[in-house]
């Protein structure tokens, strides 16, 4: 059973709230996602959880995310994005981590955005090769993409303890959320008491570090409950809680609403 739905094996463009057609709970709740994302912030502001370190977003900020990475997005209604979405299995050069570009060049910002246009014309005319087309553009983004991260690199940034601890940690929700593991089972793993490993995640995200996951696993069981016809019990016992009851308190606590009637209000009406 995936935690989420998996993509078509097709490069798709589309913007930021195509991203979260169920509500913004999709991009607010940290969670990591089966394909690798490029993301153009060309109007507004935000706020991302990137691996967990929090960052602020403006203006002409390019992000990219490597799949099977916890994220987060808060984006202010006035904030305007284009999404490539890039399914895993492509014959392409991807980061094999996080970046956060802020682009000042006025040239490399139409560069990129001209790039965005092209691929979405090709996406939206449906002409014979047109996905042959978007995954040239799509190629050239990542060529865009990498010369910038070159000419970043030139400014070498030592990361703290404390952002290696999240990073782990991080890495971990990724990895073992749905086993039911307590948050004692992930501070032994990392190599500290439970105490610090809350006190450091809400000094670098802002957010305890059972809140982090929690929004995991709450992000991965409302995702099966509106693009499945699993049986309530065996996405609790699948996200590894102890019963259908315990997950059922779960629910309710955090959206005020059953599994059912949650399940039963995301789907179109006859």
């Amino acid at each position: 059973m995936a935690f989420d739905p998996e993509p078509s094996g097709e490069i798709r463009l589309l913007t930021l709230p195509q991203l979260a057609p169920a509500g913004s709970w999709q991009l607010e709740l940290a969670h990591d996602r089966s394909e690798s994302l490029l993301i153009w912030l060309t109007r507004g502001q935000g706020v991302a959880l990137l691996d967990g370190e929090r960052r602020g977003l403006g203006l002409h900020n390019a992000i990219f995310v490597p799949s099977r990475h916890l994220i987060s997005f808060e984006i202010g209604r006035q904030a305007f994005g284009q999404v490539l979405a890039l399914p895993n299995g492509l014959d392409m050069t991807l980061p094999q981590s996080i970046q956060h570009l802020r682009i000042r060049d006025v040239s490399s910002q139409n560069e990129l955005t001209g790039l965005f246009e092209a691929a979405g014309r090709e996406q939206n005319g449906k002409r014979p090769l047109c996905q042959s087309a978007v995954e040239a553009y799509a190629s050239l983004m990542m060529i865009w993409l990498r010369r910038h991260m070159d000419e970043s690199e030139g400014f070498p940034r030592r990361e703290k303890a404390a952002q290696t601890l999240v990073r782990s940690f991080c890495m971990r929700i990724v990895r073992d959320f749905a086993t039911g593991a307590s948050m004692a089972d992930y501070a032994s793993a990392l190599g500290v008491t439970p105490t610090h490993l809350t006190r450091v995640c809400r000094s670098e995200t802002g957010k305890t570090a059972a809140t982090l996951l929690t929004e995991r696993v709450l992000h991965a069981a409302r995702s099966l409950l509106i693009s499945t016809d699993v049986p309530v019990q065996d996405i609790a016992r699948h996200l590894g809680f102890g019963s259908a009851a315990y997950f059922t308190r779960f629910i309710q606590q955090h959206t005020d609403q059953s599994p059912t009637t949650l399940r039963r209000s995301a789907r179109p009406k006859p």
